[in-house]
């Protein structure tokens, strides 16, 4: 009887467990900053790497040229997924680069998420696809990012295919 009631047990935690796991609730201050610190000092690498190019207006079109060739689908023109209609339904959502927690990544931990992707986000690697001067200078553009909104929608999807977004100015630089 001891066993059966041992199998009762483990069957009742185990269904318990799966029933807490089911429960989808937005992490909390305490969850956040303690998965930053893990990601900031363990799983992101690239701490110490610098970036070598300069941090020039040219440097930061460079950056936007190649950014809205390959980051707007899903973070918008601006970086902060203006006119991205599902950045916010993602699991996890797809983060406005402006945001507290990307901007306080250093340099290389940038280039080392380009690179390199997060997983299991939506987020691909882009190794083999830009070269490294250019994954530089979407760093660079990444820290001096327009006014949400300046750059308005990707054409892909505004509709508006005649819009001039990846050759507009790169607007206001914080």
């Amino acid at each position: 009887m001891s066993e059966m009631l041992k199998r009762t047990a483990l069957l009742l935690l185990g269904a318990t467990a799966m029933l807490a796991g089911c429960k989808a609730t937005p992490p909390g201050k305490w969850e956040t900053s303690v998965i930053t610190k893990i990601k900031h000092s363990m799983t992101v690498g690239g701490k110490d790497a610098k970036n070598p190019v300069p941090e020039t207006p040219a440097t930061i079109e460079k950056g936007r040229v190649a950014f809205s060739h390959y980051c707007v689908a899903c973070h918008g023109l601006d970086g902060q997924n203006t006119g991205v209609p599902f950045a916010d339904r993602m699991a996890p959502p797809v983060p406005p680069l402006n945001a507290k927690q990307v901007q306080s990544y250093a340099d290389g931990q940038l280039k080392w998420v380009i690179d390199n992707g997060v997983s299991p986000s939506g987020m691909p690697a882009s190794k083999g696809i830009l070269t490294d001067d250019e994954i530089w200078s979407v760093v660079v553009y990444i820290r001096h990012l327009p006014a949400a909104g300046s750059l308005g929608e990707p054409s892909m999807y505004s509709g508006d295919e005649d819009a001039a977004n990846c050759s507009s100015s790169a607007g206001q630089t914080r």
